[in-house]
């Protein structure tokens, strides 16, 4: 579902100078690729979710400049009538490739491929690379923080900490993805149909005479619906004795207090206490949710100690992706074939040096179902069990695909002339898909320190053609006179 009209003028400046020059040379029209991916990834771990695919593709989709955007640009006094005038009646009709979304996704793979018209597959570079790559990131950080919190739920509790609204919008999108089994976020509720949660604050508590009070009122306006912050004074002094006896009232009364938050303090301990607490005075069926600046590292801790938690209310390090790696996701949007030839970004460090031209990208499967490796290879290639690839980079380490093995294509045409070619899949599928390709992994991929390193290669033919490209580029370097 779309939450508003993306702006034609989401860009940097020098998408539309570039632009303009294209134009002005003439070259606007000539066929282009570009692929979109990322370097390393996010962490230090072993794997990233793909996330992001169906807000890029709205935008791509409603993609007009308005009569309010084009007296802008001419405003800048930048631009010459001819280029805003083609403006006028620019929009997208290129082809895009991708994973479907909460599809397992690593380093140097291709995962958006835009072909089309120089002008349409540039211009849409940063817009693309806005919101895949934060997408992307926080389903990877949801992804992670499950892992360690299961059996118990995660909540996504990040909205006042995101970046700004739509980042609080997105965030919550992209963290279901992952695997967060709702929101505080009504606004993403109703968007995007996530289920709801939430409890009351401090405030509530202490616009009370005293905690037994404000307990008992907040039971009496939501009896089916009740869950109760304890340590605004005495988590176990005060907070859960008059939880205790609420949910005693409260019961007698035909109703359950459905749990109890701690916001505070040691969690391990505190949700070991409160879970003998309440079991001993005949409540084991009321939940015990923790929040507090909680992350998958501070939830494998609890979980280490032996915490007693059900649901993690997690917020400002899932919405701001903290923690070492975090922060940002390095996607970029290189040019890979221009003018029906391949082209590469050749650099002195071969780790940057760009995979040319189009590309497939399969996954080789076990007869079990879990994941061998991922191939990158030529459009057109079939790279065959027992063949050798290589490292993308590092081309002198190789490995020869076992025999077993079969191949998946993990990406597939999602638009063309500018159009959907798929219905859209709902959040909750794509939640699935991240979970079961999750599960699919090779035994350590999902370690949050020091995790497996997932084979990515490259072709044989794909190689040869980097390799050919790159003799090539350097051949024609102009030489230093001694």
């Amino acid at each position: 579902m779309s939450t508003h009209r993306y702006s034609a003028l989401l860009t940097d400046l020098y998408e539309l100078t570039m632009l303009a020059g294209y134009f002005e040379k003439d070259m606007h029209r000539q066929p282009a690729v570009f692929d979109l991916f990322f370097r390393r990834n996010p962490f230090i771990g072993g794997y990233a979710i793909f996330a992001g695919l169906q807000p890029a593709l709205e935008y791509l989709s409603q993609l007009q400049f308005t009569a309010d955007d084009l007296t802008y640009l001419q405003s800048l006094g930048i631009f010459k009538p001819a280029f805003l005038d083609y403006l006028k009646d620019f929009r997208f009709r290129a082809k895009v490739t991708a994973p479907a979304e909460g599809t397992v996704v690593f380093a140097n793979e291709p995962l958006v491929t835009v072909e089309g018209e120089l002008a349409q597959a540039q211009l849409v570079e940063t817009a693309l690379l806005n919101i895949i790559n934060f997408q992307t990131l926080v389903a990877t950080k949801a992804a992670r923080i499950v892992s360690v919190a299961s059996p118990g739920t995660v909540v996504e509790f990040g909205l006042r900490r995101a970046h700004g609204p739509d980042g609080g919008l997105s965030e919550a999108r992209a963290a279901f993805i992952g695997g967060a089994r709702s929101t505080s976020n009504t606004w993403a509720g109703q968007t995007f149909d996530i289920p709801v949660k939430g409890t009351h604050a401090h405030s509530w508590v202490m616009a009370f005479p005293d905690e037994l009070s404000a307990f008992r009122a907040y039971a009496d306006c939501f009896p089916d619906q009740c869950i109760l912050l304890v340590d605004t004074y005495d988590t176990l002094a005060s907070g859960l004795p008059n939880a205790i006896t609420v949910a005693r009232e409260l019961r007698a009364k035909g109703h359950e207090v459905k749990g109890i938050r701690l916001d505070s303090g040691d969690m391990a301990y505190l949700s070991k206490e409160a879970r003998r607490m309440l079991d001993e005075a005949g409540f084991p069926g009321i939940k015990i949710v923790a929040s507090s600046d909680l992350d998958e590292t501070v939830i494998q801790s609890i979980r280490t100690e032996g915490g007693c938690i059900d649901t993690y209310g997690v917020g400002t390090q899932l919405a701001t992706c903290g923690g070492v790696g975090g922060g940002a996701l390095g996607g970029v949007y290189k040019l890979v074939r221009f003018d029906h030839q391949p082209k590469l970004k050749v650099t002195s460090d071969i780790a940057k040096a760009t995979l040319p031209d189009r590309k497939r990208l399969l996954r080789a499967v076990w007869p079990n179902g879990e994941y061998c490796l991922d191939v990158i290879c030529l459009e057109g290639e079939e790279p065959a069990a027992g063949t050798t690839v290589f490292d993308p980079i590092n081309p002198s380490r190789t490995k020869r695909i076992p025999l077993e093995v079969r191949f998946e294509e993990i990406r597939q045409v999602v638009m063309q002339e500018g159009h959907p070619t798929l219905p859209a899949s709902s959040l909750a599928a794509m939640a699935d898909r991240c979970a079961r390709q999750l599960r699919l992994l090779p035994k350590g991929t999902t370690r949050l320190t020091n995790p497996h390193i997932y084979k990515v290669a490259i072709s044989a033919g794909l190689h040869q053609l980097r390799s050919r490209l790159i003799q090539k580029a350097l051949d024609n370097q102009p030489r230093n006179p001694q």
